[in-house]
């Protein structure tokens, strides 16, 4: 009985301190939904291609729309574990089966950044020591 009553005071501590839930929060998975369109992908579009090509290159899309026949819209959704969601736009529009243009919040990758060589190791010169001679001052 006395083990208890001495227990008691440091339970009600622990409970009490608020850091302590602060820093113990349950696991969340990260739920992605959507498919992923890269600025690789997006770069790869070009005006008049057709339905087969865009869907190879960014997969069958997740919203078709039968009012907008003509219309595909990829979204890609992430909502981590911890943190805010980030939600990522692309609609692909055609006219007669061939793709006329491209709108969303994935931008095309330039392709200056891609093709710009990455610089290699860094090579650091450095002079060997003097004659040991010639570089040490006469001492009187």
């Amino acid at each position: 009985m006395k083990r208890i009553f001495l227990l008691l005071p440091f339970l009600a501590a622990c409970s009490s301190t608020p850091q302590i839930t602060n820093v113990l929060s349950p696991y969340r998975i990260d739920v992605r939904q959507g498919n992923l369109v890269t600025q690789e992908m997006v770069a790869q579009l070009k005006p008049g291609l057709t339905r087969e090509q865009v869907r190879f290159i960014l997969g069958s899309p997740p919203l078709a729309d039968m009012f907008h026949v003509d219309r595909w819209d990829y979204v890609y959704r992430l909502r981590p574990g911890q943190g805010e969601v980030q939600q990522r736009i692309l609609t692909v529009f055609f006219q007669n089966n061939k793709l006329t243009r491209v709108t969303g919040d994935v931008v095309a990758d330039d392709g200056a950044q891609a093709a710009a060589p990455k610089p290699a190791a860094q090579v650091i010169d450095i002079p060997a020591p003097a004659a040991a001679g010639a570089a040490a001052p006469e001492k009187k």
